[in-house]
């Protein structure tokens, strides 16, 4: 927090089925008021995790199938070049190169769709992995027009509840409004701005401990029931192994144990910014024990989460300024280590 002067952190850790929950600073500097386990931050793209459980249950629950293509569930993508792409190439980044953002002209939900219906891939599905909010978030619109919901409905009154998360939000209401943080970029009180696929990509509002525990039912999906559970276990199975990573829905993957550079290096800027040439995985593999992470920001704040099955560990950060990612990533390596290194 010094060094990149972040105002407030607060962290969850779980292990071995407990949980732990620390805060650190301030969630306004204006009023001084404390980061409590009440504090609401911005998590960035790990909405997008939520988000892809939420599509996997969908196919859980007989709504949709990943082999589908978004024509079925957005009837202005039909025959158009983008609907030869199938939902699982969107909910892993595979379908061709859709950028990171959607071009600044892009605005409402007609002009959004317009993109969609004109857009031209740069590659055939399959064959690169671009990081993408079109992406993910033409996944997201999929999920929940096939569960005959909006977008901030479904999460709310399915998905949150689901995992106990009773502090989660994707519009804050007036009465959590005083457990906002703001975020700061420099001196500047900020709180993320509205565009196309924002709910879906990088939307969510929640605490430390709402998210620990989606982190702890991705460690234990035994605590939850039908579909749910079925769709937990869909997020964790590793699609396409690009570069360091294996891309999954939402969660990225690494062989575990791992150091902490090649963690880094799954989390570079050129992971993040390139297309990466990927190669599907086969079904039916043994990965063995694996790592999952994912990132976020928006941009007046930070998260990171990260889970170990084989360890009954968990960790989320979440701080309320965008401060560089591989620092995110030491700290949770560090703590991963002082914590569970010296496991046999």
């Amino acid at each position: 927090m010094s060094q990149y002067a972040v105002p407030g952190m607060a962290l969850g850790v779980s292990l071995n089925g407990r949980a732990y929950l620390f805060n650190f600073g301030v969630a306004s500097k204006a009023s001084g008021q404390a980061v409590t386990d009440a504090t609401l931050f911005e998590i960035g793209s790990i909405s997008k995790v939520l988000t892809a459980t939420l599509g996997a249950y969908a196919e859980a629950s007989g709504k949709l199938s990943l082999a589908d293509h978004p024509g079925k569930y957005i009837p202005e993508l039909r025959g158009k070049a983008i609907d030869r792409a199938t939902l699982l190439h969107f909910g892993t980044y595979t379908a061709g190169g859709l950028p990171l953002q959607f071009p600044e002209t892009v605005h409402g939900q007609k002009a959004m769709l317009s993109y969609y219906a004109g857009w031209k891939p740069a590659a055939p599905p399959a064959h690169i992995r671009e990081y993408s909010n079109p992406s993910l978030g033409l996944f997201g619109l999929a999920a929940s027009n096939a569960l005959g919901m909006s977008f901030a409905s479904a999460m709310e009154t399915t998905l949150f509840p689901a995992f106990g998360m009773t502090s989660t939000y994707i519009q804050v209401p007036e009465r959590a409004a005083i457990n906002y943080a703001w975020g700061y970029r420099g001196e500047q009180a900020v709180r993320v701005n509205p565009g196309p696929m924002d709910e879906q990509t990088y939307g969510v509002k929640t605490t430390a401990a709402d998210l620990l525990r989606f982190v702890q039912a991705n460690l234990d999906p035994s605590t939850l029931s039908g579909p749910m559970k079925r769709a937990v276990l869909a997020t964790q199975i590793g699609r396409f192994r690009a570069g360091p990573m294996v891309q999954g829905l939402g969660w990225e993957q690494y062989g575990y144990p791992i150091s902490r550079e090649w963690l880094l290096g799954g989390n570079a800027e050129e992971v993040i910014f390139d297309p990466l040439p990927v190669q599907k995985v086969l079904a039916g593999q043994d990965p063995g024990p694996r790592l999952f992470n994912k990132t976020g920001s928006t941009g007046g704040f930070g998260a990171y989460a990260l889970f170990v099955p084989k360890e009954q560990f968990g960790l989320v950060i979440l701080a309320n300024k965008n401060y560089p990612i591989p620092a995110r990533v030491q700290a949770a390596y560090a703590i991963l280590t002082a914590l569970v290194g010296d496991r046999p």
